[in-house]
């Protein structure tokens, strides 16, 4: 492997961990849609693969009334 393709690898990797931060702050913002729709948080992790305890997480993270939110996530 050449330094040319090591860089050309590493940059092709630098803009999958843009998309995925992108696509996971969409999820977020999708998981608390469902949750602000009365969506069952059991059909919530169902559909993602999370755990309850993560799906709480990101709603609580998303609602800025919630004073534990912010706490070391």
């Amino acid at each position: 492997m050449d330094k040319r393709s090591l860089t050309q690898l590493t940059e092709r990797f630098r803009d999958s961990e843009k998309r995925t931060e992108i696509l996971r702050q969409e999820l977020a913002v999708a998981i608390r849609q469902a949750a602000a729709d009365n969506v069952p948080q059991k059909d919530i992790c169902e559909a993602t693969g999370y755990t309850r305890q993560q799906i709480r997480r990101i709603v609580l993270a998303g609602d800025p009334g919630d004073e534990h939110a912010t706490g070391g996530e």
